[in-house]
């Protein structure tokens, strides 16, 4: 499992196109990668899975008789 430390004070800009990190992921096994998607995910929306998605909102039409 990864280790779930954010270092708030470390900010890094790279260009997609010519990061050096893609031969690690390609070694990575499929659930480290799912483990890492994971974290990143808790890291933009928190652990709470319900109450921070979108509200729904159900509109009723009536259709209008000729």
């Amino acid at each position: 499992m990864i280790k779930e430390m954010i270092r708030r004070d470390v900010f890094e800009v790279v260009d997609l196109h010519e990061a050096e990190d893609s031969n690690y992921w390609l070694d990575r096994s499929p659930m480290e990668r799912i483990e890492a998607i994971e974290f990143m995910r808790k890291v933009m929306y928190g652990n709470d899975r319900v109450s921070e998605r979108l509200q729904r909102v159900l509109t009723v039409a009536e259709l209008k008789e000729n």
